[in-house]
């Protein structure tokens, strides 16, 4: 040890070396920088090499319905099961007044060519419709093996059957889904019961009609109104209760009473006790922890948890939210994008304790103040074992730049790339042609588009088209994906968190659906591993309570486990680059 700190030129007085090596010993710990090769995020705008043409519609009128402003999220998952991350892009539809020439939106499905390109198989896919699309989320809610939709909408709320075949119907009356009317905001699928099959939780944002329509004017310019200018709204869920057939058991599951403006919401197993608990942004009301009993009932305890405000008691205009483990504690934390002249809080899990807001002491309140922020994500961009954050960012206000310098309506987005010492620090020049694009952003994915082994990123603009970012970072950090099928849990083992060892360090991940803004995605789950040559050990926690665990895997492919098997299928080996 003494040669390593006279290598770095630091020469001390013999009575400093017990403290010396004491100090280097916990960096060591901390920062496990035997562990990764830093190297930082290069991402490069694709978006016109991908194929992908469509453009996203708010069904703007001129009328500046409340509506128009938070469409809205999209989904990777792969669809038609050919080992390939397709993307679907949600879309509003014309709303009164709106100009009767403009051809109706609607989403658009594209298929993964697996070339860097993609092509548009809505209609093939059996997914035209014109109902007004905010949210999504992504499950095999009958245990079937291929991936269903909901849709979270402005209107009637639609779920999609995945028929096999590449091919999806509408069966939102035969699922007992039907009825769920009103201002949609994010969605989730969950075995909140346990029971083996997934559950639904679906957010509503406020009561809004068209008749108590309104509008308000800054400095003489006319603009949208607030989410307190209209009541506040009440979520929903509904129980799986076997082959894809739910049930309403909101006011069973303790639902009934409370209140807020959802937007996004996430499904995490935040105190460690094998459930799932859900966390609802709320915008401008305080946001909701739902911490579940493991029987599908919910007790909300965001205040007493420490994230219904942040760290000053302050409301925030919550937006998007994600989990992960930040820090490598063994805690899943919650990350939270807010409106402009607010910063994104990450709330750090003491213990299943409570939460502490420790965004400013992490740098992530450097440069994120002056925009509106929308999607949301913790992924490893540069495969070296720490998670970094990426948040979409642009205003609600499409007239905002005649009035207030401050902000801006497009705007770039963020990229926070972790240190892997407790801190975030700002990207934007050098990190790539896709950290230039100005856009007003909504939903942002993040997925292994192109199977070599990073990250990409895919963002709905609003009124525009996608941004496609390619992740083309140079790291010998090497990698690990995890695909799970569950036995006697649910099909996508939603709900199972994943541990793996590799060099000494823990880290861990849990199968998400419903997630970001209004949004879905990392079906895969995704292991950056730095330098490490091989995972010591690899443990799947499954919702059933079966507990599989593998020793001294190698690196750099993706994998499949299935629950309660002794073997692991290999499903793609990435090549040497």
């Amino acid at each position: 040890m003494k040669s390593l700190l006279q290598n770095w030129g630091i020469l001390l007085p013999m009575k400093n070396w017990s403290i010396c090596c004491r100090v280097l010993l916990l960096w060591k710990a901390t920062s496990a920088f035997d562990l990764s090769h830093a190297q930082s995020v290069h991402l490069a705008d694709r978006t016109l090499e991908s194929g992908i043409d469509f453009v996203h519609s708010d069904g703007s009128s001129g009328q500046r319905y409340i509506v128009e402003t938070v469409a809205s999220g999209l989904a990777t998952f792969d669809f038609d099961q050919d080992g390939w991350i397709d993307i679907l892009f949600l879309s509003g539809a014309p709303l009164p007044q709106a100009n009767k020439e403009v051809k109706p939106a609607y989403n658009a499905l594209y298929r993964n060519l697996g070339n860097g390109r993609f092509i548009e198989v809505t209609q093939d896919a059996g997914l035209i419709d014109h109902a007004y699309h905010l949210g999504v989320c992504v499950g095999d809610v009958d245990n079937d093996g291929d991936e269903d939709l909901y849709f979270s909408n402005f209107g009637e709320n639609i779920f999609y059957l995945n028929e096999g075949s590449g091919r999806f119907k509408e069966a939102t009356l035969e699922a007992g889904l039907s009825g769920c009317h009103g201002f949609g905001a994010g969605a989730c699928f969950l075995d909140a019961d346990m029971d083996g099959d997934l559950d639904l939780f679906v957010a509503n944002y406020v009561g809004f009609e068209f008749e108590e329509h309104q509008i308000t004017h800054m400095n003489g310019y006319p603009v949208y109104v607030g989410p307190l200018n209209y009541p506040s709204t009440q979520n929903l869920y509904y129980e799986n209760i076997g082959g894809g057939h739910f049930r309403d058991q909101s006011s069973e599951a303790g639902l009934a009473g409370l209140s807020g403006a959802g937007m996004g919401v996430i499904a995490s197993d935040l105190d460690n006790d094998g459930d799932m608990d859900v966390f609802v942004a709320n915008d401008l009301r305080p946001d909701h922890l739902l911490i579940n009993d493991g029987k599908g009932h919910f007790t909300e305890k965001g205040l007493l948890m420490g994230i219904a405000y942040d760290g000053f008691g302050k409301v925030q205009g919550s937006m998007g939210v994600e989990c992960g483990d930040w820090n490598r504690d063994g805690w899943m934390d919650l990350l939270v994008t807010p409106y402009h002249r607010q910063i994104p809080i990450l709330f750090e899990n003491q213990k299943g304790l409570y939460f502490e807001d420790v965004s400013r002491k992490t740098g992530l309140s450097e440069g994120t103040y002056a925009d509106v922020k929308w999607g949301v994500g913790m992924p490893d961009l540069n495969n070296d074992g720490h998670l970094d954050v990426f948040i979409a960012c642009g205003h609600l206000i499409d007239n905002v730049d005649l009035f207030d310098d401050s902000t801006r309506y497009k705007a770039l987005n963020i990229l926070m790339e972790n240190t892997g010492q407790g801190r975030f620090t700002k990207r934007q020049g050098g990190a790539g042609t896709g950290m230039n694009i100005r856009e007003s952003s909504r939903g942002a994915v993040f997925d292994d588009l192109d199977n070599d082994g990073d990250i990409d990123v895919v963002i709905l603009n609003a009124r525009e088209q996608p941004s496609v970012l390619m992740n083309e970072t140079s790291s010998p950090n090497h990698w690990l994906q995890v695909s799970l099928e569950g036995q006697t849990s649910n099909r996508d083992g939603v709900g199972a968190r994943v541990s793996i060892v590799a060099k000494g360090v823990s880290q861990i991940q849990e199968k998400y659906s419903g997630r970001g803004y209004q949004s879905d995605y990392g079906k895969r789950l995704h292991f950056g591993l730095g330098m490490a040559e091989e995972i010591e050990s690899l443990t799947v926690q499954w919702p059933s309570g079966q507990r599989d665990k593998f020793l001294a895997l190698p690196v750099d492919r993706h994998i499949l486990v299935r629950e309660g098997s002794q073997t692991l299928k290999v499903i793609q080996v990435e090549s040497q680059r």
